[in-house]
């Protein structure tokens, strides 16, 4: 059984997230608290697995509270906020200081039950993903881009990226380090809708690439990294010489949408032994086929290793499909690439 404590201060939503996520076998909630000081004493007393945290909340707003208690007391956090575009900021700060997953609150076009089945899901996953203590970094100085000198040929290459539950993070260590002329990249993280314009204005700052929400109809150029935007799925196009990306509706895969399998597999179709496929952190299997699919049609693959995830589920299961024709560590992933630009690494994993 996961333990689990909600902290908000709106007894509103305390209510609604008590009552709908008891529905769900293997969940207990053990408790409630209005603010992070009465967290704080409940958990000590209550020893909950898992907490879902609200942001905005009085006595100690909720990212001084995050920053506390993953530097003191780290444990699975997941924040439940609002999806107005003002907190997406606050959202990704929260995924900086370690929180595992956010999940939307109830209201708008999200209905209760697709916010509590979400919300499930998650904690489950949150339960047994990998967490360590969290210094807040806050005033440090940002992170300096490796400078690469070699060359290689980009027109005809793209790279493919797909992440979850831990993948700002990655996806941030994997971009910062790669070069400026580096091949059109395309990249799926799960995240809600409206926090990937934030997420993606984050990375153009501190990477070398141009890094945007991807548009309905954009190329895919060298130099530019293109970000699905939440609650659109992304697929690669192929017009003669040139790609393109097109943004569109369509059924969740894997409980997601965007969803990495619906990129990857537009991508082993258009690009073929053309592209690079890269499986990171995340809940799930979703990127696995895909990542086979680009495999089989030439790419050259990789998934992150089990010891650098967050969680490691979706690389898991691409390394047991026989998709990933590498499996490197976190900090390894962008030199790999830049390897099998290079052609240091067999295209298709071939010996």
């Amino acid at each position: 059984m996961i333990k689990v404590l909600i902290v908000d201060d709106s007894a509103v939503v305390r209510k609604v997230l008590t009552d709908e996520l008891s529905k769900y076998d293997g969940i207990e909630i053990v408790g409630t608290a209005v603010d992070p000081y009465a967290a704080r004493d409940k958990i000590v007393k209550l020893k909950p697995d898992v907490i879902t945290l609200d942001l905005e909340m009085p006595k100690m707003d909720g990212l001084s509270f995050l920053a506390k208690l993953m530097k003191f007391y780290p444990m699975p956090v997941i924040v439940v906020s609002s999806v107005a575009p003002e907190n997406s900021e606050n959202a990704l700060r929260a995924l900086d200081l370690g929180a595992v997953d956010v999940i939307s609150k109830p209201g708008g076009s999200y209905s209760t039950v697709d916010i509590s089945q979400s919300l499930a899901r998650s904690i489950r996953i949150a339960a047994s993903a990998r967490i360590k203590a969290h210094p807040d970094k806050s005033s440090s100085s940002p992170k300096k881009p490796q400078i690469y000198d070699f060359r290689f040929e980009t027109t005809n290459r793209v790279i493919a990226i797909g992440a979850s539950t831990g993948g700002t993070k990655a996806i941030e260590v994997v971009l910062s380090d790669m070069p400026a002329i580096s091949p059109g990249t395309l990249i799926v993280q799960h995240m809600p809708e409206k926090f990937t314009t934030t997420f993606a204005g984050r990375l153009n700052e501190i990477c070398q690439m141009e890094v945007r929400e991807a548009k309905d109809n954009d190329h895919v150029v060298p130099g530019v990294a293109l970000l699905a935007p939440g609650n659109y799925h992304m697929v690669l196009n192929r017009n003669g010489g040139n790609y393109s990306v097109k943004i569109k509706e369509g059924p969740r895969v894997h409980y997601q949408r965007p969803a990495v399998d619906v990129l990857f597999h537009s991508v082993a179709k258009s690009a073929g032994s053309n592209a690079i496929g890269v499986l990171l952190t995340g809940m799930g299997a979703d990127g696995a086929t895909g990542l086979l699919k680009m495999k089989q049609n030439g790419s050259f693959t990789m998934a992150q290793d089990e010891k650098t995830c967050v969680v490691f589920g979706m690389p898991k299961e691409a390394i047991k499909l026989g998709a990933a024709a590498k499996v490197v560590p976190l900090q390894d992933v962008s030199r790999t690439i830049i390897n099998a630009l290079q052609k240091k690494e067999r295209i298709g994993g071939l010996p």
